[in-house]
């Protein structure tokens, strides 16, 4: 692995390229993204493609990469800005892309805007809350999240969270109901650190979740555009906004084995299936090319 640091205007983004350049198998680099998730996410992952070049890279304002444009907000087009920045100084044209979560977002917003840049994207479980027919309740439920994480600190705001993107169904009155949950029921710290930063559970990424997808963008791109989904995802939050924009561009979702983080490793706390996630990516892939 080579580890290395791309200088834009207002940022040094860190990426790591496992493998050579030009690659060895004639195939585009596999370019995983995420967001808020940094490249370290993908270490699993990527090793189980040691036959193929495959880059990662930390956002600007995560893990490695620093920002100099005085912002701390995140949103679609800039980091796909960023990405094509990336993928321009890989030299290798096109790429194959896997996005997960708001990387998948991000990489929706690459191909729109550079239609050029990427052969084949799969796009896991994006977080497209304006695609949901309740998309005003699911607005109100990640405006809650933010609250509890302002009122009590990060153990209540991720609570809130997990019990957000574990809901079945509809954003209901039922759901707006509940308690609050509890932080330590859930294994969080109950208490307060005093930071209110995180881009998970402030709104500093609000424009990520809120992204609306330019449809005719997307299918005018030569890429082909799959949406992917956990088959134990199944009707929460990320799996009906997988499937929604999966309709919207006229197919259905690609499922995938486990859950929304079903490609990390046991050393992260949500284990996922990485071997089995693995060889469905491969496949899908090779399927596309």
């Amino acid at each position: 692995m080579t580890t290395l640091i791309l200088q834009t205007p207002g940022a040094d983004l860190a990426y790591d390229v496992h493998g050579p350049l030009p690659t060895a198998d004639g195939r585009p680099p596999l370019v995983m993204i995420g967001q808020p998730m940094d490249a370290s996410g993908f270490r699993t992952l990527a090793s189980h493609f040691p036959d193929r070049t495959v880059v990662t890279y930390d956002p600007r304002g995560l893990g490695r990469s620093t920002r100099k444009d005085g912002r701390v907000d995140h949103t679609p087009e800039q980091q796909a800005a960023d990405v094509h920045a990336l993928i321009e100084a890989l030299g290798t044209g096109p790429v194959e892309m896997f996005g997960s979560s708001g990387g998948a977002v991000t990489a929706l917003a690459l191909v729109a805007a550079y239609p050029d840049d990427v052969t084949t994207l799969v796009a896991h479980e994006p977080p497209l809350i304006p695609v949901l027919p309740d998309a005003a309740a699911a607005e109100r439920a990640r405006a809650a999240v933010r609250q509890a994480y302002q009122d009590g600190g990060w153990g209540a705001g991720m609570a809130a969270f997990i019990a957000m993107t574990s809901w079945r169904g509809r954003f209901t009155d039922d759901y707006f109901a509940r308690p609050a949950p509890d932080p330590a029921a859930f294994g969080m710290p109950t208490e307060d650190d005093g930071s209110r930063d995180d881009p998970l559970l402030s709104d500093r990424s609000w424009a990520i979740s809120s992204y609306r997808p330019d449809l005719d963008a997307l299918t005018a791109a030569r890429t082909t555009v799959l949406i992917a989904v956990g088959e134990e995802t199944l009707d929460t939050l990320t799996g009906r906004t997988s499937e929604a924009t999966a309709e919207l561009l006229g197919q259905r979702a690609t499922v995938f084995p486990s859950h929304h983080g079903g490609f990390v490793g046991g050393d992260s706390g949500y284990a996922g299936k990485p071997e089995a996630f693995a060889r469905r990516l491969r496949q899908v892939l090779d399927d596309a090319c």
